[in-house]
């Protein structure tokens, strides 16, 4: 019988009404930054708080796709796994993954083509309660439809782990890949905002490895990185805010950044 990786946190980061988070998503995406006009990009860098937090910088980052949102097929989706320690990367082992807009397929060649590699399991458990994978999903089912997923969270594991990962997986047009991050964390916003733009300088240098206290998911970024030089990606910044530019306590704040990664050719 198929199982489905059920919504942890629709009610809480995010609207568990449909119509509502509907309305939510389609109004961050038409607030969003524009991209610079380069085609759509092979990855992105997406926040993945609350959203009436990271929502709009989310949408800047999901924006940048809308105009290939009919050649995407299948996104490979990976963020910090927050609640279970995990050497690795891990699959959900579920073939379906909810939210309340529907169920998205877990692309079966995807997942066994990553659990090849030996630092990729099915860790059921890492997934339960985690919100960095989840918050993405419906800002990707409102624009792309229908679509498959290769969804992970990343532990303890090295640029160059992740990086091979993305690599068996990395396809061509029909692929994109979603990066999921925040940035510092409950720093008051001046030293928040310097902490952040240096962070993101050295992701536009695609220079690696941040560290966690730069972004929740310097794993991940590590990997893509890597990832970008090795295929002469191109880095851009579509937005760079924190939660007290949109929502929160400017004494305690925390980075969101919106980046785009595209082909040279």
């Amino acid at each position: 019988m198929a199982t489905v990786r059920r919504p942890a946190v629709a009610g809480t980061f995010y609207p568990d009404d449909p119509r509502e988070l509907t309305s939510m998503v389609e109004g961050f995406l038409r607030e969003g930054t524009p991209p610079d006009g380069r085609r759509a990009p092979k990855a992105i860098i997406a926040p993945h708080a609350g959203y009436v937090y990271s929502g709009p910088i989310a949408g800047s980052a999901f924006r940048a796709i809308a105009a290939n949102g009919e050649t995407i097929e299948r996104v490979v989706l990976i963020g910090p796994a927050h609640f279970v320690p995990i050497r690795g990367m891990a699959l959900p082992g579920d073939p379906w993954f909810a939210t309340p807009l529907g169920e998205v397929k877990v692309e079966p060649e995807g997942a066994q083509a990553s659990i090849r590699l030996p630092q990729v399991r099915v860790i059921p458990e890492a997934h339960a309660r985690e919100h960095s994978l989840e918050v993405e999903v419906p800002f990707l089912q409102t624009l792309l439809g229908e679509f498959v997923l290769v969804p992970l969270v990343a532990g303890a594991a090295t640029g160059e782990e992740v990086a091979e990962v993305l690599e068996r997986l990395w396809g061509g047009p029909e692929t994109l890949i979603v990066i999921s991050s925040d940035l510092s964390h409950y720093l008051r916003y001046e030293a928040a905002q310097r902490a952040d733009r240096e962070t993101a300088d050295r992701i536009l240098a695609l220079e690696g490895p941040l560290e966690p206290q730069q972004a929740c998911g310097a794993v991940p970024i590590n990997g893509l990185l890597e990832a970008a030089r090795r295929r002469d990606l191109i880095p851009e910044l579509l937005d760079l805010r924190n939660s007290a530019d949109t929502a929160g306590d400017p004494s305690r704040v925390v980075g969101y950044g919106a980046f785009a990664f595209y082909d040279r050719d």
